[in-house]
């Protein structure tokens, strides 16, 4: 790590320290760690300007696919409009848009729709917390010329101001994350401290007494004997603060969370033993968050109980939580499937574009990803979803 290539590791490095060395107990959490190596403004991995998403990247998501993605969520969002009884204006708001290219791809479905009352309503904005991923959906959004895209920090929105929807793809697992660890029947946090200028995990009482409560929020009991000695988990509670914001800031619509992870009663299964924490370097994945600091992606699995219960703590229904890929197929990813087959696109295009629409619906990959609908003021009529409907067999 000595090398020119990671000079930000070494001013992490020191960075740590000095945070370590200026603390009451000469130590910081696992989640303080994650923020500073993911979101410290000047060398964090998402702020330092290196994060490339795609083949080229550590990582991918949905959007890197395709338009298909975007454009099925499309479908989903104008329904929603459609449901709140067409207000102008209508927000959509992207929270963490990564690169740019699922709202490059959502705007150009609404273009090409050319439904001029809704592109009049429609009020685009992007909340993004890494100044130099927004220079970058800048330049990509740059031709959007026609359309209100705008880019907020979450104090430029008022409580109870947006009516529309809030949404977001693989944001919430970068959350950082306290790391809790099981000792007898006792609930302990890892920590990082120094031992001879080398980051060295310790394990000792917990930094937050929200810990605990989140347990109780999502009803489970790590101190039951059928969890093992030295059973190790992760507790999100930024993702709780998150949602906290995003239900205060919205008067009447939706939530639309899409994510890897799972409800409380699997993500906590005694037999996972070592949490979900993974890390992506190089579109490699492994599990040393130590590694590499700066330059790649740290997450964990979401939490999707613990979104529900907090979100019923401020005034938001479950309308849904399905996995993507019935999510993609109740919306016509089927019906994009068999259009390939009409003779309208040339070979090379077809296998390309199908194996992306796969990928999408893969459950043991992408289609598996968990979407949770959520809703704020809603009548019965207006909590019927096509995204959430039973999709056909195909």
């Amino acid at each position: 790590m000595n090398s020119p290539e990671f000079l930000n590791s070494q001013a992490l490095q020191k960075i740590l320290e000095a945070e370590i060395a200026s603390s009451s107990h000469q130590r910081i959490s696992f989640a303080k760690y994650m923020d500073i190596a993911l979101y410290h403004p000047d060398y964090g991995y998402y702020n330092s300007g290196i994060t490339k998403i795609g083949k080229e990247g550590d990582f991918f998501t949905s959007s890197s696919l395709g338009k298909d993605f975007g454009e099925l969520l499309g479908i989903q969002f104008k329904q929603m409009w459609h449901n709140l009884g067409c207000p102008n204006p209508f927000y959509l708001v992207e929270m963490g848009a990564g690169n740019g290219e699922l709202a490059q791809d959502v705007l150009n479905y609404f273009q090409l729709e050319n439904d001029r009352l809704f592109t009049q309503a429609l009020r685009y904005t992007i909340v993004e917390q890494s100044p130099a991923l927004v220079a970058v959906q800048q330049h990509l959004l740059t031709s959007f010329t026609a359309l209100d895209v705008t880019w907020k920090t979450w104090s430029d929105i008022a409580q109870e101001s947006i009516v529309g929807c809030f949404f977001s793809n693989e944001l919430v697992d970068a959350f950082p994350v306290h790391i809790v660890n099981k000792n007898r029947d006792k609930l302990q946090e890892v920590h990082l401290s120094l031992e001879q200028g080398e980051l060295t995990e310790t394990i000792d009482s917990l930094s937050d007494d929200r810990i605990n409560q989140y347990f109780d929020l999502v009803e489970i009991d790590l101190s039951k004997s059928q969890y093992p000695p030295n059973y190790r988990t992760e507790v999100n509670l930024k993702a709780l603060d998150w949602l906290k914001t995003v239900s205060s800031s919205l008067k009447q619509g939706y939530v639309l969370t899409i994510d890897y992870g799972y409800p409380a009663a699997k993500y906590y299964r005694p037999s996972r033993t070592q949490g979900t924490l993974q890390c992506y370097f190089q579109h490699r994945r492994h599990n040393n968050p130590y590694a590499n600091l700066g330059y790649q992606d740290i997450t964990a699995h979401v939490d999707f109980t613990a979104l529900e219960r907090q979100g019923e703590r401020w005034g938001l229904e479950t309308l849904g939580y399905t996995q993507q890929g019935l999510f993609l197929m109740a919306l016509g990813i089927g019906d994009r499937l068999n259009e390939l087959s009409s003779g309208k696109f040339d070979i090379n295009e077809i296998f390309q574009r199908r194996d992306a629409l796969h990928q999408l619906i893969d459950p043991t990959g992408l289609g598996g990803f968990g979407v949770l609908i959520q809703g704020k003021n809603l009548n019965a009529s207006q909590q019927s979803l096509l995204g959430l409907t039973v999709p056909p067999m195909f």
